[in-house]
């Protein structure tokens, strides 16, 4: 067999054993939806956490999971959201999960973490030092297919923007009942975070939030 064959035979099995080359995507497990802090013990624990409080420590998938769901779940059968959602639409604001070992889209549908690329941006999309410590970072951008089949499409960037708010909140008291720390940040490198995430055209990211331990 020649050599330039037998290299690229070689080349090619081996590509099936690198994990780069095998999908990433992450089954999350069930989030956690009893229990925990009662809403007014997480409202009196509601904070930012400071820049230099994010540790090392890892956050667990399962806790990943339930800040996802706080964030845009099902919580009322096929139509009952976690947040308020215009004209009857799925939500219109996706959240990006933003790791070490990572870039990922968070599957509401299926409760899963879809790989956009293997990348660590966290130094790229922010000038906060402390941005690179938190364990993960979750970013929300405007869904621009979802938001053309408003009624008045023009409200769109609005509404996009209202519901980040009621996003973020809900991650704010699930962190805090999870005794999680977490982070809003609304200023960032836009033209570096849409490339990390990979946005398509008309989306806009709208803001971050660093979680850790």
């Amino acid at each position: 067999m020649p050599k330039a064959l037998l290299t690229s035979l070689a080349a090619s099995i081996l590509a099936l054993f690198l994990p780069s080359a095998l999908s990433a995507d992450i089954d999350l497990p069930a989030p956690r939806t009893e229990g925990g802090t009662g809403v007014f013990d997480a409202l009196k624990k509601r904070s930012s956490a400071a820049g230099g409080d994010f540790s090392p420590a890892e956050v667990s998938l399962e806790e990943l999971s339930t800040l996802l769901w706080a964030a845009s779940g099902l919580n009322r059968g096929e139509s009952g959201w976690t947040v308020p959602m215009a004209d009857g639409l799925a939500p219109y604001v996706d959240v990006y999960a933003i790791g070490n070992g990572g870039v990922y889209r968070y599957d509401w549908k299926g409760n899963k973490l879809v790989e956009i690329s293997q990348e660590n941006i966290k130094d790229k999309i922010a000038h906060q030092g402390f941005v690179r410590r938190a364990a993960w970072i979750l970013a929300f951008a405007s869904n621009p297919e979802l938001l053309a089949k408003l009624r008045r499409p023009e409200t769109g960037p609005e509404f996009a923007q209202v519901l980040t708010g009621a996003m973020t909140q809900d991650v704010y008291l699930a962190a805090a009942a999870l005794n999680l720390g977490t982070r809003y940040i609304h200023s960032f490198y836009a033209e570096e975070l849409q490339s990390g995430l990979k946005l398509p055209e008309g989306s806009v990211p709208i803001a971050l939030m660093l979680v850790g331990k």
